[in-house]
């Protein structure tokens, strides 16, 4: 009896280190291939940002409150197909700026922590009406707040 119950737990606890191995194994596998996809996004030429990355002209719009804002902006997207989709969007992409703008106010823009969450709505809102890619990255080339 005893020597039976030693040999179930024996199993048990070499069953439960083969689950563990086998989870920190696939663990490790998956966390070290999205480490590679960001690898390849960097290893992007010069040539190929450029090519990829489009620049919307100066809009100028009230925001919240007596104040306004001009900003220019460009947008690096994952593909030279998606630049040439989101530049033939600029409209959409303007009046998304427009918008933005306006339900914030100058306290909002303030500060790199209030640009940046500027840049990451801008990026996300257009992200839903792209087709051909995805928008990767929104810069702040000009900014005036008054």
């Amino acid at each position: 009896m005893k020597n039976k119950l030693l040999m179930i737990m024996l199993i048990i606890l070499v069953s439960i280190t083969l689950i563990g191995v086998i989870a920190v194994v696939v663990f490790n596998q998956l966390a070290s291939d999205g480490e590679e996809g960001e690898e390849e996004a960097v290893e992007l030429s010069v040539e190929e940002i450029a090519e990829a990355t489009v620049s919307i002209p100066e809009v100028t719009t009230n925001i919240n409150g007596d104040n306004f804002a001009r900003v220019t902006v460009s947008i690096q997207t994952d593909s030279k197909e998606a630049a040439e989709e989101l530049t033939q969007l600029e409209f959409m992409v303007k009046d998304i700026l427009i918008g933005e703008l306006s339900e914030m106010s100058k306290a909002d823009l303030e500060g790199s922590a209030g640009k940046d969450a500027f840049k990451e709505i801008i990026k996300n809102r257009v992200n839903e009406f792209m087709h051909e890619g995805e928008v990767l990255q929104v810069y702040t080339t000009d900014i005036v707040v008054q």
